[in-house]
């Protein structure tokens, strides 16, 4: 009898260690996403226009960036806080690098300002920094991401899972091609207005296009630019 009692503990017990493997197995952290499973860039102007950023720029052109929330959910919604907000109008892109990237964001046009809104939690994803992506600009701090965001002129790979990829430029690439260069630039181009395209604001108006620009264009040390600091 003693026998056949140990037999059915051990048996219990052997039972119960898939169980208990399961429950550790549950715990584990989700898979990362591969990046076939994220959404793909849709460039059709007139389809899911709440997730379309224009920027109208002094350039007397316009720039429309298709938005991801797939990619980055609470950095879309910053955006388009801060779009209707009016944040962004009249705000001047502050470093703008010939083959690398144009950035912007800053009201104070030194590269060290944003909104009063709390920084934002990184939502590092694998979409590649290609030609027009639109991604988060940053301090060393990883989830410093705050109003500032700059435009890649040109691929740079290195920056993939450093900073949060969020968008795309669907028209107007040469727009952003035309954006003056130099860290800040004599002359800025600006951001006239920043709108969603669901909202149908009317487009700027010559006068509001001609207008110059205010931005504090002191000289900036290399250590008070937010990222991307290189090529």
């Amino acid at each position: 009898m003693f026998k056949t009692f140990l037999s059915a503990v051990a048996l219990s017990a052997l039972a119960v260690t898939p169980l208990a493997a399961q429950d550790v197995e549950a715990e584990a952290p989700p898979a990362e996403r591969a990046i076939s499973d994220y959404a793909t860039i849709d460039y059709n102007l007139q389809e899911d226009r709440e997730n379309i950023l224009f920027l109208d720029l002094s350039n007397g052109q316009r720039v429309a960036i298709r938005l991801m929330p797939d990619w980055a959910p609470h950095h879309v919604e910053r955006i388009k806080t801060l779009a209707r907000e009016g944040f962004y109008d009249g705000v001047i892109f502050h470093r703008v690098i010939e083959g690398f990237m144009a950035q912007t964001g800053d009201p104070t046009g030194t590269g060290q300002g944003g909104s009063e809104l709390p920084d934002l939690q990184e939502e590092f994803n694998p979409m590649p920094h290609v030609r027009g992506t639109v991604s988060m600009a940053r301090a060393q701090d990883e989830n410093s991401a705050n109003s500032q965001f700059f435009i890649v002129f040109y691929p740079r790979f290195k920056l993939d899972r450093k900073y949060t990829n969020f968008g795309r430029v669907i028209a107007g690439m040469d727009a952003v091609d035309a954006i003056t260069r130099g860290e800040p630039p004599a002359n800025p181009t600006r951001i006239v207005q920043a709108s969603i395209a669901a909202d149908n604001r009317p487009a700027p108006s010559p006068a509001q296009l001609a207008a110059p620009a205010n931005a504090d264009a002191r000289t900036m040390r290399v250590d008070e630019l937010n990222a991307p600091i290189g090529e």
